[in-house]
């Protein structure tokens, strides 16, 4: 996805806020914000934003993952399994 298009300054911004707002929404395509000719902020959806917070957890959770895999601090699904099942038989 190429962001060039979504550029604007932020006078435009100011200017335009309701109407950047609902084609944020629409679109759910994010919007860059400049200031002095430079990138200052990216601007999203909320549900978008949503999306990809979920999307990172889970990233951040697959990584822990392998971290712990990476370092032998594992264990056989079958022992688990049955530590589980004991635990459950006990309430």
């Amino acid at each position: 996805m190429r962001y060039s298009a979504q550029v604007k300054p932020i006078s435009y911004l100011k200017a335009n806020a309701a109407e950047v707002l609902t084609r944020l929404t629409e679109q759910r395509e994010p919007l860059v914000i400049t200031q002095n000719g430079e990138a200052r902020a990216v601007l999203q959806d909320v549900a978008s934003y949503e999306e990809t917070q979920e999307t990172l957890a889970l990233l951040k959770i697959l990584a822990l993952g392998s971290q712990e895999i990476a370092t032998g601090q594992v264990k056989p699904a079958a022992e688990v399994l049955a530590r589980l099942r004991a635990k459950r038989a006990d309430v």
